[in-house]
């Protein structure tokens, strides 16, 4: 590791790569707006120490499960409502959106023992209709700088 530039806690230091591999990564940070690679590059380290907390996650985590399901099959709404029901107390709240005269689209905000969030969302996503399901795991914000 090399020192610290500034009062900021700031660190300085070099990562060498190859072409190959830089001329894209430049084309996705041109692409998403970075002004710079640096900021990049701390994104996708927090996104990194995000997952790694969730792999490890002991104590409270929050995340959204998103799902895409057609309302007609199986009374399937009413299978969800039920679930999410049996764990109301990490849910945060949900948005429900009609996409069209079949299918909808259901968002949870999930907060909570991480076991727990873990196992609604794929009690969810596996239910049968679910044709789209996703969680995505998140921080609290207060482990990263």
């Amino acid at each position: 590791m090399h020192g610290v530039c500034g009062m900021s806690g700031l660190v300085r230091f070099g990562v060498s790569v190859d072409n190959d591999l830089l001329k894209p990564f430049d084309d996705l940070c041109a692409k998403k707006g970075y002004t710079n690679r640096s900021e990049a590059i701390r994104d996708l380290i927090r996104t990194a120490l995000v997952k790694d907390s969730w792999e490890n996650a002991l104590d409270y985590k929050t995340g959204t499960l998103t799902l895409v399901y057609d309302h007609h099959k199986n009374d399937l709404s009413k299978k969800i409502t039920n679930i999410q029901h049996d764990d109301f107390d990490i849910i945060v709240t949900s948005m429900h959106v009609h996409l069209d005269h079949d299918n909808c689209l259901e968002v949870l905000v999930l907060k909570g023992d991480p076991n727990r969030v873990r196992a609604l969302s794929n009690k969810l996503i596996a239910c049968t209709g679910v044709k789209h399901g996703v969680f995505c795991g998140t921080s609290c914000g207060t482990d990263i700088v």
